[in-house]
């Protein structure tokens, strides 16, 4: 009998360890944007264990990496910034590759000597400004980017990442790269066995599914999931799924969230539902408005105004009027941190910082507590009278990015 208990209590010990420290891989990431209003001095790092200094560039002739000549004091002093305020804080240059610099990014990867050029650039930019890590975003599966030449790309440049990292006797230099909201049929154009092997992580984004410059109808742009009627509606719980499906491990995907949402305008004001008629964006070329714009709009009506959470699709709603706006509210935030944990995900991403308003929805997305390490139920039921027992023996609790453009 004492050997059975030592033996529970060996394994209970190591069980709550393992959590314990396995927790300390928890990524809470965050984007910053150069083009944003908020200062790096600014940028609250405690809430975060990695920041994405956002968007570099890349060269159209030599396909080095280009910083901005008005980013540049920024990008240069980000990282000292930012640790500060958090010493223990990863910083990582994000690298833009989408949208108009799409074609400079498909002309880099199909010659050898021009990804050569790149790789060599990025890690150089690095480390000259102290970056532990870079982030490939904008990158889509289509017929202009050759997914084989995007996965010679990735291995090439894990190989020189470790290289650099013996030659300087430094940590190598985390790789992570931007995934989309696909089916795993076009998700397997991704260069899946390139990425896996090669890439610390992947950016899921959980966002702009549904925008009102694409569809005459209404839709949550951010759902966590679809609806009870119908799971068409593009949301999170599928497209996590999809990558799972296509063979990536839960701990190689990290969720990112938005800090912004949508205004679309109605076309009927009596029919304000998910899917109601619309005639397109406003407020914006796009629609596209920040959380702490939208909280001053919504607070501009008065006392008792207030969006809606709707717990089915896991996003808020507020309507006016013509004006019909879904984002994501702090509950909303804390439902898909919630997910993520649940799912066993590496962690969440947010973008972008400066839509936030006074830290909230960062403050919201920390305070979710992991899972317990162990626990003991028994449920017994007898007649009428039902008994029920629990033992929690160990909580941890973690409190101590259309595509993502610029935005």
């Amino acid at each position: 009998m004492a050997a059975k208990t030592t033996s529970f209590f060996f394994l209970l010990f190591f069980s709550l360890n393992w959590q314990c420290s396995s927790s300390d891989n928890w990524i809470r990431a965050g984007y910053w944007n150069s083009g944003s209003t908020l200062p790096v001095s600014e940028i609250n790092s405690a809430l975060f264990t990695h920041l994405m200094c956002a968007f570099s560039r890349i060269n159209s002739s030599t396909y080095h990496i280009l910083i901005d000549s008005s980013s540049e004091q920024s990008f240069s002093n980000f990282t000292n910034t930012v640790k500060r305020k958090n010493p223990s804080v990863t910083t990582v240059l994000s690298i833009w590759g989408g949208k108009q610099d799409s074609e400079i990014f498909s002309s880099m990867i199909n010659q050898s000597s021009s990804r050569q050029s790149f790789i060599e650039s990025s890690i150089e930019t690095a480390r000259l400004y102290g970056f532990d890590g870079l982030n490939l975003a904008g990158v889509m599966p289509g017929n202009s980017i050759s997914m084989t030449n995007l996965g010679t790309l990735l291995e090439d440049w894990r190989a020189a990442v470790a290289s650099e990292s013996r030659n300087s006797g430094k940590p190598e230099l985390l790789l992570v790269m931007t995934g989309y909201n696909y089916s795993a049929t076009r998700l397997l154009s991704y260069p899946v066995e390139s990425m896996k092997k090669s890439l610390d992580w992947v950016n899921v984004l959980a966002f702009d599914n549904y925008l009102p410059t694409r569809y005459n109808f209404t839709g949550p742009h951010s759902a966590l999931y679809g609806s009870s009627s119908s799971s068409s509606w593009l949301n999170i719980n599928n497209s996590v799924q999809e990558w799972l499906n296509i063979g990536f491990l839960a701990t190689k995907l990290v969720l990112c969230m938005p800090y912004h949402g949508y205004a679309w305008k109605l076309v009927n004001t009596n029919d304000n539902a998910v899917g109601a008629p619309a005639s397109g964006p406003t407020f914006s070329i796009d629609g596209s408005m920040g959380y702490k714009f939208i909280k001053t709009y919504i607070g501009d009506y008065g006392h008792g105004a207030a969006s809606v959470y709707n717990d089915t699709f896991g996003v808020n709603f507020f309507t006016s009027g013509q004006t019909w706006i879904n984002f994501d509210s702090m509950e909303a935030i804390r439902a898909k941190v919630s997910f993520a944990k649940e799912k066993g995900l590496l962690g969440y991403s947010v973008y972008q910082l400066a839509n936030d308003d006074n830290w909230e929805l960062s403050t919201a997305a920390i305070t979710i507590p992991r899972k317990p390490a162990f626990s003991v139920t028994r449920d017994e039921d007898e007649e009428s009278n039902k008994c029920t027992s629990k033992v929690k023996l160990c909580s941890i609790n973690d409190a101590s990015i259309t595509q993502l453009v610029p935005r």
